[in-house]
């Protein structure tokens, strides 16, 4: 337990300091003291170290609002991913979700110690904007979540829009109040 826990801890100090490229299973072993044949013992590929390691690392980078309102709590919620995928550690999400889209191995562990918690926290919000009567009938967290979040997730990967606040109003409005008037 002692060796898993010192290998996540280097894999999440080298990717602070130099994204997926510096977190190898050579540099995780030397600065771990951990070798390469127990890293692999326990991971399939650096790829799945570095997405346990930056998901355990982040695991409450970004808190839920609560201000009672639902639909505020949502739209603030945009904001907060928006901002944190234009960060420097934004950018190793970024790396870290373009590697696991080639290492099917390592995409597993990243669903787990990243994904999952931030999609069950969303589906929270969508809960609380459901108990105060103000979620769409039939549409469920998992799809609000997307629609929500997935643009983020576009423009991070594409680079082709801005991750800011006035950008992340503008997607979570469109979401929130639908993109078609009510008159068509």
């Amino acid at each position: 337990m002692r060796a898993r826990e010192a290998v996540l801890a280097a894999a999440a100090e080298l990717l602070a300091e130099g994204g997926i490229a510096a977190a190898t299973v050579d540099a995780i072993s030397a600065r771990s003291g951990v070798s390469k044949m127990t890293i692999y013992k326990h991971w399939p590929s650096r790829t799945a170290v570095a997405a346990e390691a930056f998901g355990r690392r982040m695991a409450d980078a970004i808190p839920l609002p609560d201000t009672g309102d639902a639909a505020a709590d949502l739209r603030e919620q945009v904001r907060r991913v928006s901002a944190f995928y234009a960060s420097d550690t934004g950018q190793v999400f970024r790396q870290l979700l373009a590697a696991c889209a080639t290492d099917p191995e390592a995409a597993p562990y990243f669903r787990t110690y990243f994904l999952q918690a931030r999609r069950e926290a969303i589906a929270l919000l969508w809960e609380r904007l459901a108990t105060q009567g103000k979620a769409r009938a039939g549409v469920s967290a998992e799809t609000a979540t997307d629609i929500l979040f997935g643009p983020l997730i576009f423009r991070l990967m594409s680079g082709h829009a801005p991750l800011d606040e006035e950008q992340a109003d503008a997607i979570s409005m469109a979401a929130l109040n639908g993109l078609i008037g009510p008159d068509t």
